[in-house]
């Protein structure tokens, strides 16, 4: 928009709107002393690409919303009279309000009069209560702005306002020791990190100095080590599986553990990654496997083994989590004392399960058969875990079909019988319609329809171990009672349990 367009006598008025006269140089109102090449290029209608906007963003930013404004303005008011009447309205009737704040209340005011707009995230809040704290000039020479913008963009890139994901792990990550601990930052954590408590902490009320060096310190390094971690967490990376793995078994943990145990700048970043996420999913699999898990004792839990990591070596992580694990097993067997992993804690495992980790803890026993005989892999990890269709999705197997001949086979007591058949060791994964068409078959006929389906299923088959050296080599390195069962009865059942239980040490080991 520019009143000499118009030829309008209102045009001295507007321009003393913009700025006034002082000695030879012009004064913007607007008073943005780092960009006056950008303010008068604009107050000389000049075209936006030849304004000078070197000095920064805010530069860019001006120009860019000046013609946004001015495309929209001009549509509207096409003539003079429509173009003064638009004027005398705005300046006679929209009153403007010059409120004078220090410098570091800009972002609770400014929370504070938008609170009938449209409300700001904390992360947005944040950023004013930071980045308002800096001099101007200093702000645009060192960037700490685009430091900012480049981050959220990368995090929130992964999902909408991911960046209050971050804060608030990183928040529980270093500074809470217990779950009770971690809720205050659940809401509005930009609250809580002002607080006494927390800025004997933080240091970042009123101290422009810290705000730089955590923006250059700790906000640039654990944002990037989070945007790695969430990047391995949506995609299958061999360097970082454990990662992957806890995605599959919808486990956050991971963000918190990470951020926890990593210094800033730490050279062993990358072993912290692998070994925490490795435990992870070892006490969750753990627990799962030998019916000690309760949602809200690990909850509670992994805050204790975050305070026990936190900043230490990853040599120190198994430590930490057996002292959970056995804790919980010991208590759910009512004793003193537990091992990690005992048979007697396994022995009745299956029917407890949800679907979803049965159908992991399948996948993760094929992995493991496919790596140990040089094969690949019959189907991704994931289709295996998160597939549900009925035609494409895997579902659980019982090898003993409900009939009175199997049932008989546990003298037909059909509590027993049920109780026993969902046992792992009684049940595998099938694809959607092999699932269907072996689903009330006797066993021999079953043999038949595992074939080509997957490695462990293949197992139970005499032709799987025929001249198969891979197999032979795979069976003798870790002594493993693997072998063809013709018939399938409660000993049977319990061979293939134990064999289960075996493997469960070799992978969560």
């Amino acid at each position: 928009m520019n009143p000499r367009s118009h030829s309008s006598q209102l045009q001295g008025w507007i321009e003393t709107k913009i700025g006034g006269q002082q000695g030879y140089q012009r004064h913007f109102w607007m008073n943005h002393i780092g960009h006056q090449k950008a303010q008068q290029g604009l107050f000389d209608g000049k075209d936006a690409k030849e304004i000078d906007i070197s000095s920064g963003i805010t530069a860019e930013n001006m120009v860019k919303n000046y013609a946004t404004i001015s495309a929209f303005i001009d549509k509207k008011l096409t003539d003079r009279h429509s173009f003064e009447t638009f004027t005398f309205y705005f300046l006679y009737r929209l009153v403007l309000i010059n409120l004078a704040v220090e410098q570091t209340d800009v972002s609770m005011v400014f929370e504070v009069i938008n609170d009938r707009g449209v409300k700001l995230r904390p992360y947005e809040i944040l950023k004013g209560k930071l980045l308002g704290q800096i001099d101007k000039i200093e702000l645009d020479k060192d960037h700490y702005n685009e430091l900012w913008e480049t981050q959220a963009g990368a995090i929130n890139a992964f999902k909408e306002d991911e960046l209050d994901v971050f804060f608030r792990f990183y928040l529980k990550a270093k500074y809470a020791d217990t779950r009770r601990e971690g809720t205050k930052f659940d809401g509005d954590y930009h609250r809580a990190m002002f607080t006494t408590e927390m800025d004997e902490k933080l240091s970042l009320l009123h101290n422009p100095a810290k705000v730089k060096a955590f923006l250059k310190g700790n906000f640039t390094y654990y944002t990037n080590l989070f945007i790695k971690l969430r990047t391995a967490y949506n995609t299958d990376q061999q360097d970082f599986r454990g990662v992957y793995y806890n995605y599959l078994l919808d486990l956050d943990a991971p963000f918190l553990l990470v951020l926890a145990a990593c210094l800033r700048d730490d050279p062993d970043e990358d072993e912290k990654i692998r070994t925490a996420t490795a435990e992870v999913d070892r006490y969750f699999a753990l627990l799962q496997l030998q019916s000690a898990y309760d949602s809200n004792e690990f909850a509670d839990s992994l805050f204790r083994i975050t305070a026990a990591i936190r900043e230490q070596g990853a040599n120190t992580f198994r430590t930490a989590f057996d002292a959970e694990l056995t804790s919980a097993i010991a208590s759910r067997r009512n004793v003193s004392e537990a091992e990690p992993l005992s048979y007697a804690a396994f022995k009745q495992t299956g029917i407890n399960l949800n679907t979803r980790f049965k159908r992991y803890f399948f996948a993760r026993v094929d992995e493991f058969l496919a790596d140990g005989m040089n094969l690949n892999a019959k189907h991704p990890i994931a289709d295996l875990v998160t597939k549900t269709g009925v035609k494409t999705g895997f579902h659980v197997e019982h090898i003993l079909s409900w009939n009175d001949e199997n049932k008989g086979l546990f003298d037909g007591d059909e509590e027993r019988f049920e109780q026993e058949r969902n046992r792992l060791g009684g049940i595998l994964l099938l694809k959607g319609k092999d699932n269907i068409s072996s689903n009330n078959e006797p066993y021999q006929q079953k043999l038949k329809s595992y074939a080509n389906t997957l490695y462990w299923n293949e197992t139970l088959r005499a032709d799987s171990y025929k001249s198969k050296l891979d197999m032979t080599a795979l069976k003798k390195e870790h002594q493993l009672d693997l072998q063809p069962l013709e018939k399938f009865g409660p000993d049977e059942l319990e061979t293939r349990h134990k064999l289960l239980f075996q493997l469960i040490g070799i992978i969560w080991k």
